[in-house]
């Protein structure tokens, strides 16, 4: 495996880890390791930056999905300074997963999150 593949794969775990967080604490200091200072998160339903409302969102996932973790979909690919892949929300009762997207990373130089992409391939009706 190469450098390159290996901090590809190290920014989507990291990423997974903050998006599975839910006490907190341990939220805040997910993002942190996953996202620059100035990073942001774009997907349909949300544009913010920093931090903080990275976190917002995040709980806010919590909040709308109890009881769901995200998970992986195939394999991280990237190049360069660009990363994607695939996820579903799993509901851990049931195995049920009623959302799926894909999402595009860019990577600053210390491997952490500078922007995410974020693509919403199967959403519930009401969502």
């Amino acid at each position: 495996m190469s450098v390159n593949t290996d901090r590809y794969q190290t920014a989507a775990a990291r990423y997974f880890e903050a998006w599975n967080a839910t006490e907190p604490e341990a939220l805040g200091e997910a993002v942190a390791e996953a996202w620059a200072p100035e990073g942001g998160y774009t997907d349909p339903l949300a544009d913010v930056s920093g931090h903080a409302q990275i976190t917002a969102v995040i709980a806010a996932a919590h909040e709308q999905f109890p009881g769901f973790v995200f998970r992986p979909l195939g394999a991280v690919d990237g190049h360069h300074d660009t990363a994607r892949f695939g996820w579903e929300l799993v509901n851990e009762a049931d195995g049920s997963a009623p959302v799926a997207g894909f999402d595009v990373v860019t990577l600053s130089e210390d491997g952490r999150i500078l922007r995410v992409l974020g693509f919403l391939d199967r959403v519930p009706a009401g969502a």
